[in-house]
């Protein structure tokens, strides 16, 4: 009975739905509604989606809800049957007046039954009606000549139309071209010239506004009156100067002249001076930024020089504790606070020994202390004694603003009682200046000599002071520490004496010196003032110039030809990548009367301002896998044989890996996880390396390449690196990372990685051999293979070494499971039949880079301690003779501190 009543119920529904059915919009989001765009000066709404009804045969639709009153739109039914209809404006809408509307609209089917409710949102697009208005009827304003404004008076001008596309005010622009002035999008205007009040009182410019959809308003004039004014000094000195890189020689001052304003004054002797102010930069001015290696390699030193401050990284952790400059604008700069840093160099960089012939150079920035600690030794590098007594061997300190040299020769029986220099003390203003200043001691011993800014000292009566001492006594046991920023004082086991300052590029050469030719190439900068010909030099006049040519000195007596030469005065910077920035320029003038008075010129500014450089792209490309089988790994793989390296300056122009102007000066190869030195290596084409001056460095991390070279020649000792695995069975698979970087890390490749894969050879399993049962897994990597119950050697060593990656289980079963009876090429034969193996390679990479904890390469000896020691030799600063007598052994074994 209930069955029959369900049905009826349904059957009387169904008829009711059929005589009043309910129309619905035809929305897929309800809740969004509809969206509808008018322009101000049309009536038809553009609705999204189209109005739409369903469910119903539709005869109108209505505004049902107006939240915000009166709303100007109307419905109009399009097609009845589809039940379509248009949403239409009773009259134009004003966006200046209302820019948006909300409302709600539904559908009435013909038998009166209306929809749900939609909400319609209207935005009504703005027109340009508007013309921009000037806020003035015209404009007036008074300038000196011979000025050059930032801004001379500002322009404005508004719209009336609502939306910034017309309301706001994007562009003004001078009716006609104008030579003298530029006016920018905020109306500012400026002169681009000095103005001359002789050449013209007034100027007067006509100037419109745009809105920014490009509707002109009307012309408004702007009148500029130029004040006669008369300053004694240069005229047409441009403020700035901008330098394009690459550009060669830029010419500074071409319209210059010096103006006297009618003084009563007959020259006698006139004098100008220009000064480029390059301190900011870098080490002093633009140099080079590459790496010490790669600027002895550039100026054809030798590449046996070792450097003792390197940039942190593969091969330099003991570097990676100084406080360094940001960026890499320059060699890396590193700060010490005469305080507590200083760096401990590891035995292996180089023989602590130093033979009768050596260089040691360096870049530093000292400044002068206070009174108080003005005589206290500050080290720049010292090789003293490990432990129980503290005797510097050799050293390069600071003292009361001098340079000393130390050497203590050690004994033998022939110079036991030999009497020979052992300390060089040179009295320099450059010491204490606070800038940068290259520094290089030749030894020749017992000849020294100074080199500072690539310029030998010439020596002067007691400059440099020579102390005389006796070798130093026998020590048995005793090794030395090499040092830093500091001196170790072996005795106490601390550091002391700390350097305070800046250093970079600090290197020893071994077993002979530097030519003078690569220390003036090492300091040499890349810009400069460049200096009128000699020929354009009348009688009467000369002509002078510094080292570095940052300082151009004209004087004489003869006014025109003063202003002749400097008008010829350049800049240039022959810098690839200079670094971009402003150098200051000023002008020194002094100009004397027959009369004997003296004209009091004022100071000129100007400055150049280096523009940024085209920023180069280095892209390594290659493929990103290969393989080798067991054989081959053990041959030694190319693991980078596909590998091409390019450079683009931009975007449409690319160039290629053999275009001879562009370097590298490092690649860095890493393999991740770190390499088992005992398993694997690699071996590098060394005869081509040589020839080429590339040096390189090999750890448990991967090769470091360093020297700048030609792009071309990079790629072929990258394609060259052989990789040997003397037991593949050990491996799986190993990731390597290439990364090559130009100007010291300044420009940076992207990481180029490449996964080799280890092919292990199959052996068949013999049928009447039982499969092993126990099972173990490696959940790390998913690796699962069958355990055996007696294990090898060579799984012994590998739990021994605690080894937990995946290739590294994988391993320990295959050598588990090998037969007895192989020979000795198929010892290592994968036998998988029983593996399922799904590694990752990407995996690991990653597991290991989040895994790696920071190695703490104790490389150098931790019993390298020095005690503190004491200087019993100082002489006074007007020491006459050498000390025969004095004992300079320094040994403080016995002191009490």
């Amino acid at each position: 009975m209930a069955y029959i009543w369900i049905l009826l119920v349904v059957w009387i529904s169904g008829i009711v739905s059929e005589k009043n059915p309910v129309p619905h919009l035809d929305l897929v989001k309800p809740e969004v509604g509809y969206h509808g765009l008018i322009k101000e000066d049309e009536l038809t709404v553009e609705v999204t989606p189209k109005i739409r009804a369903i469910g119903a045969e539709i005869c109108s639709f209505r505004v049902v809800n107006k939240p915000h009153g009166e709303v100007p739109f109307q419905l109009r039914l399009v097609d009845k049957t589809k039940g379509t209809a248009e949403l239409i404006a009773k009259k134009e809408v004003n966006c200046e007046k209302r820019k948006n509307y909300k409302f709600s609209i539904a559908a009435v089917s013909c038998d009166g039954v209306y929809s749900e409710n939609a909400t319609v949102h209207v935005s009504v697009i703005d027109v340009n009606e508007y013309e921009p208005e000037f806020l003035e009827q015209s404009y007036v304003v008074q300038v000196d000549e011979g000025r050059i404004y930032d801004e001379i008076i500002q322009v404005k001008a508004t719209d009336e139309d609502c939306t910034p596309k017309f309301g706001d005010v994007c562009k003004y622009e001078f009716s006609d071209p104008n030579q003298l002035f530029v006016i920018d999008s905020e109306g500012k205007i400026k002169n681009t010239e000095a103005l001359d009040w002789g050449k013209s009182h007034n100027h007067i410019l006509s100037v419109y506004a745009y809105d920014c959809g490009m509707k002109r308003s009307k012309p408004v004039m702007v009148t500029i009156k130029v004040n006669r004014v008369c300053h004694l000094g240069w005229k047409g000195i441009p403020q700035r100067i901008e330098y394009t890189p690459g550009s060669g020689r830029k010419v500074l001052f071409l319209e210059s002249q010096l103006d006297l304003c009618d003084v009563p004054c007959q020259v006698e002797h006139v004098s100008t001076t220009v000064r480029l102010a390059t301190q900011h930069i870098g080490k002093g001015c633009d140099r080079d930024t590459y790496s010490v290696e790669s600027q002895r390699k550039l100026c054809g030193a030798s590449v046996d020089s070792v450097d003792l401050l390197p940039t942190p990284g593969l091969g330099a952790e003991w570097t990676k504790s100084l406080p360094t400059d940001d960026g890499h604008e320059s060699d890396q700069i590193y700060e010490f606070d005469g305080v507590t840093n200083a760096v401990v160099i590891p035995p292996s960089t180089l023989p602590h020994h130093l033979p009768n012939n050596f260089t040691i150079s360096t870049w530093m920035k000292h400044r002068q202390h206070t009174e108080n600690n003005s005589h206290v030794r500050e080290y720049i590098i010292c090789n003293a004694d490990d432990h129980k007594m503290g005797r510097p061997h050799y050293a390069v300190f600071v003292r009361n603003c001098r340079l000393i040299l130390l050497i203590r020769r050690d004994y033998t029986e022939e110079n036991m009682n030999t009497f020979k220099p052992a300390e060089w003390r040179w009295k320099l203003s450059q010491v204490c200046d606070n800038e940068w200043h290259h520094y290089a001691i030749n030894v020749n011993f017992p000849e020294v000599t100074l080199y500072v800014d690539g310029q030998k000292f010439h020596i002067e009566k007691k400059n440099p002071a020579i102390i005389d001492d006796w070798p130093l006594h026998k020590a048995k046991g005793i090794n030395t520490t090499l040092v830093v920023g500091a001196c170790w004082h072996g005795g106490e086991s601390r550091m002391g004496h700390h350097f305070g300052g800046f250093l970079a590029g600090l290197a020893i050469l071994r077993g002979r010196t530097e030519k003078p030719s690569v220390l003036a190439c090492l300091h040499k900068c890349k810009e400069s003032l460049e200096v009128p010909g000699m020929e354009l030099l009348e009688p009467g006049m000369e002509l002078l110039n510094n080292n570095d040519l940052t300082v151009v000195a004209i004087e004489g007596n003869n006014k025109t030809n003063l202003e002749t030469l400097v008008q010829k005065v350049a800049y240039t910077n022959s810098r690839e990548f200079p670094t971009p920035g402003r150098r200051n320029l000023r002008l020194f003038t002094s100009v004397l009367c027959s009369n004997g008075k003296t004209l009091k010129v004022p100071l000129t500014e100007s400055y150049v301002m280096v523009l940024q450089p085209e920023q180069p792209t280095i892209t390594i490309n290659g493929s990103s896998n290969t393989a080798c089988d067991y054989y081959e790994c053990k041959k030694g793989v190319k693991v980078f044989e596909s590998v091409s390296i390019s450079v683009s300056r931009d975007k449409d122009e690319t160039t290629t890996r053999h275009a001879g102007e562009y370097k590298l000066d490092s690649c860095t190869v890493s393999v991740l996880p770190p390499l088992n030195l005992d398993l694997e290596y690699f071996i590098l084409p060394e005869h081509h390396l040589s020839e080429l001056g590339i040096v390189y460095k090999q750890n448990k991390d991967g090769v470091v390449l360093s020297g700048a070279d030609m792009i071309f020649n990079y790629e072929q000792v990258v394609r060259q690196l052989l990789y040997h695995i003397r037991n593949p069975a050990y491996y799986l698979n190993r990731a390597f990372k290439l990364v090559c970087s130009e100007l010291n890390g300044r420009f940076v490749s992207n990481e180029y990685l490449v996964t080799l894969a280890v092919i292990h050879p199959q052996t068949e399993t013999k049928p009447d051999k039982p499969a092993p049962a126990a099972n173990l897994q490696a959940n790390r990597h998913h690796v699962e293979f069958v355990a055996p119950k007696h294990k090898t050697n060579e799984a012994t060593y590998l739990e021994s070494n605690n080894a937990d990656a995946s290739e590294t289980i994988a391993l320990s079963s295959a050598t588990q499971q090998r037969s007895q009876e192989t020979r000795e090429d198929d010892e290592m034969a994968w036998d998988d039949s029983s593996l399922t193996i799904i590694v990752n390679p990407m995996d690991q990479i990653g597991d290991e880079e989040k895994g790696a904890q920071p190695v703490n390469d104790d490389d150098s000896d931790s019993s390298d301690d020095n005690s503190s020691f004491h200087d019993d030799i100082e002489s006074s600063e007007d020491e006459t003779e050498k000390v025969k007598e004095r004992d300079l052994e320094w040994d403080d074994s016995t002191l009490t501190y």
